[in-house]
């Protein structure tokens, strides 16, 4: 099945949950709602595989596990801005790191719930990519059999596959604007180039619509969302 086709089926079929009532509070509320958000056969973030419940077929995608095969076979909700960059930015970080933060910390909570910076993805390279910053690498893809992301261990990068680099950037700037996160000069040009360079695409407006009239608003860097067009008019 074409790229297209399957990331067609993220938005048009997965994303076709009625609005909920209220934005998540917290993570473990925001990954409930993420699964119902993707209830349906969907397509997860990193290589394009298919997903079913919390399970890969991870030969939709060619994916070839590179040392955790039990891991590589599950979804697992990953951050698009780490939760690390989130709480490194935040006192309570300094206090008691993530729980702390998590528990003592409205800001910092309602950010790692915030469904726009949530994606569904490959557990292996959850792990893999941890809290590494998105960027260019010289590592041909491979490691992961035909998938296209990389993660340069050494280099403490991870590159993402074309079709999500837009999105990625997107988030960034979102995420910055919204929770007045610190990017240095480096990131910030990249996300703005990749801005540009990767256009929004249907897929990732419709989504935005579909996760805005959960949260209540849209991630204006991806523009089009309409209040009055969610479900039980939730705005």
């Amino acid at each position: 099945m074409p790229l297209r086709t399957l990331l067609s089926l993220l938005v048009c079929s997965a994303l076709s949950t009625p609005a909920l009532a209220a934005a998540p509070r917290t993570f473990a509320e925001a990954k409930k709602i993420g699964w119902q958000l993707y209830a349906r056969q969907s397509v997860e973030f990193y290589c394009g595989c298919r997903f079913q419940g919390n399970r890969v077929d991870l030969k939709s995608c060619g994916y070839v596990p590179r040392k955790n095969p039990q891991r590589a076979a599950r979804i697992e909700w990953e951050h698009i801005v780490p939760a690390w960059l989130i709480g490194h930015q935040r006192q309570c970080w300094q206090r008691g790191g993530r729980q702390y933060c998590s528990r003592h910390d409205a800001v910092y909570q309602r950010a790692e719930a915030d469904l726009h910076n949530l994606v569904p993805g490959i557990g292996e390279i959850n792990g893999d990519r941890g809290n590494f910053p998105y960027g260019w690498v010289s590592t041909p893809p491979g490691q992961y059999g035909a998938c296209p992301m990389v993660v340069d261990f050494k280099a403490k990068v991870a590159m993402p596959r074309k079709r999500v680099r837009g999105m990625i950037a997107r988030t960034y700037l979102y995420m910055s604007q919204r929770y007045q996160l610190r990017l240095s000069k480096q990131d910030r040009r990249l996300y703005e180039a990749w801005h540009r360079t990767y256009p929004v695409e249907a897929w990732e407006r419709q989504r935005n619509q579909q996760v805005g009239c959960v949260m209540g608003w849209g991630n204006p860097f991806v523009g089009g969302f309409d209040p009055g067009a969610c479900p039980r008019g939730k705005s």
